[in-house]
């Protein structure tokens, strides 16, 4: 059984992924990508066991996509954008 999990993202807009970190449990990882994609981002979050094939971050690849360096990050801002938007969207409403 695999004790150490890589945590991707993937930008489907874009085409883009990257390997944010190792954990070993996924699950705040997890909710985050499914609020994002809740909200109408074109988000995927991909969790694939440390092995000898995938030992080290630069090894892992994903099919047509390409390595974006701080794309998670990215991700978080513009998710942080739309909830602020919907916040004040929800305060002119009351």
């Amino acid at each position: 059984m695999y004790t150490k999990s890589w945590l991707i993202i993937k930008d489907e807009k874009t085409r883009t992924f990257e390997v944010v970190s190792q954990a070993d449990n996924d699950n705040a990882f997890t909710n985050k990508a499914v609020a994002m994609q809740r909200d109408g981002m074109q988000v995927s979050s991909v969790i694939l066991p440390v092995s000898n094939k995938h030992a080290s971050k630069e090894a892992v690849m994903q099919n047509g996509y390409m390595k974006e360096e701080g794309l998670y990050n990215r991700l978080l801002q513009q998710h942080q954008a739309i909830i602020l938007n919907q916040a004040s969207l929800w305060d002119d409403a009351v």
